[in-house]
Order: structure tokens, then C-alpha cells, then sequence
């Protein structure tokens, strides 16, 4: 029995990973990691605890859906003491990716801004669209709750990062996050990342390639949190017996 340790229970999809759990097989909740206290009620079995030591201690692997601060102290703390880790935090900035990169030459570490089988397919789509379709003009828009607290999300950026790479460019070289005023003609590769956000929309991710004449849309859209939590279980059962590395949702899936 694999023996999880939560790092993030208190977010929305902390709390769905807690409660789907309860219901898989060879593979359950152990230790639940709060800073302060926990928000709703856990079976007394499970260890929660706000330090960090303890609750690494209680578990075979840990999945962390935080903060990029929280995310962030968990890597550091694990340089230290090595545990593998399924990390679907976003927001990440390059010193974050970086601390990820250190931390996978000592451990497992499967590292995902979106851990849906649609969305993984959906960044091989893009790859394969935007390698074959050069003359087309590349717009993504994602949508989320009004509660999102990055933009754009890190899903519309590794979407934004996959359509790069099928033309040979750099995402952060040619990204376009905005357009006001008289900004001019839009340039032949440049990649525009937009965001929206309202209401409770759990994400809707849309990859537009636009030519003369014509035009295809690649879309995604999740109804649940439950795609993500239950995406991560089935990464962390996976990823318990590997080898140290950083790894990706498609690896998880045999995408590649």
C-alpha cells in the first residue's frame, strides 16, 4: 500500500484528492501537511501535522497542490531528506522551476500544471498543429474562476510552450499576454496567452490557428476538480517506484 502524504489539503483540489483517497486502491492517505489548522474534518488515522519533518515522515510520496511560496519550502526541505513528489502547483517562477530541476536529480518528481489525460493529449495536438500549419496565426485562451490567483495559467502557458516548440521558438521570446491601443499589425510568431476569469469556471482552454480563409480551434474544457485530483492519484501510483527525475503527465500516460 502506497502511503500519500497531502501537501496543500486545504485548496480546492487539495480537499478532492483527500476525499477520492477514500475510495482507490493500493494506494491511501496518510498525512495530511497545515500551516495552521484543518479546515474540515479527516479521518482519525490520518496524521496532520504543521511540521513538515512529521508529516514527510509519515508518507511514501507526497502530492502537492499549494502555493509557489509553500511549494517552494517542500523542495528545499526535501534536498535534504529525498521523497518523491507529484507537484501540480502553478505559478511557478524560473527560480521555482529551477529548485524543481535540482530536486528531481535526488528524487522522483512529476511536475504538471495540468494533470488531465485531455489536456496532455491536448499539448500533443498542438505540437503536431503548429509544426504543420506554419502559415497559421496562433491564439490561446483560457478561462478560469473568478479566484484564480495566476494568469495566465500554467496550463495556457505549457499549451503556449508546446505550440512554440512545434515551430522552433521560444515561448518567452514571442509571447504576447495583452494588446490596447495602436499596437500595429500582429507579427507572423508571435503566440498570444490570454485569460479570463469569472464566476466558477473550473478551466476552459482554447488553442486557435488562423489563416486566410480558414481557420481550427483545439479546445478543452474541465466540468470537475475531480479530472485533476483524480489525474494526480493515478501520477503518484506511477511515479512511487521510479527513478530520480523530473517527469511529465504525458510520461505518467505513455504519451511521448
Amino acid at each position: 500500500m502506497i502511503k500519500v502524504g497531502v501537501f496543500g489539503a486545504n485548496g480546492r483540489v487539495g480537499k478532492l484528492i483527500v476525499e477520492d483517497l477514500k475510495t482507490t486502491k493500493d494506494i491511501s492517505l496518510a498525512s495530511v501537511y497545515v500551516r495552521n489548522t484543518l479546515d474540515f474534518s479527516i479521518d482519525p488515522s490520518v496524521l496532520v501535522s504543521n511540521d513538515l519533518d512529521t508529516f514527510l515522515n509519515a508518507c511514501d510520496i507526497v502530492i502537492d497542490f499549494s502555493l509557489p511560496e509553500a511549494t517552494t519550502t517542500l523542495l528545499e526541505r526535501c534536498l535534504e531528506h529525498p521523497k518523491p513528489i507529484v507537484s501540480g502547483t502553478t505559478g511557478l517562477d524560473s527560480h521555482q522551476l529551477n529548485l524543481l530541476k535540482e530536486a528531481s536529480e535526488k528524487m522522483p518528481i512529476l511536475y504538471a500544471t495540468n494533470m488531465s489525460l485531455g489536456v496532455a493529449l491536448l499539448n500533443k495536438l498542438v505540437y503536431d498543429a503548429s509544426s504543420r500549419l506554419e502559415d497559421f496565426d496562433i491564439e490561446i485562451v483560457e478561462m478560469h474562476h473568478k479566484h484564480k490567483k495566476d494568469a495566465p495559467s500554467g496550463t495556457a502557458l505549457t499549451l503556449g510552450h508546446s505550440a512554440a516548440a512545434g515551430r522552433g521558438l521560444d515561448l518567452d521570446k514571442v509571447r504576447v499576454s495583452g494588446r490596447d491601443g495602436n499596437i500595429g499589425e500582429r507579427s507572423k510568431d508571435e503566440i498570444s496567452v490570454m485569460a479570463l476569469r469569472g464566476g466558477d469556471i473550473v478551466g476552459r482552454h482554447t488553442v486557435g490557428f488562423y489563416n486566410d480563409g480558414e481557420f481550427i480551434e483545439l479546445n478543452h474544457t474541465a466540468t470537475s476538480r475531480n479530472t485533476f485530483s483524480k489525474g494526480a492519484i493515478k501520477a503518484a501510483s506511477w511515479l512511487a517506484d521510479k527513478e530520480a527525475g523530473l517527469y511529465s503527465i504525458a510520461d505518467c500516460l505513455d504519451l511521448n
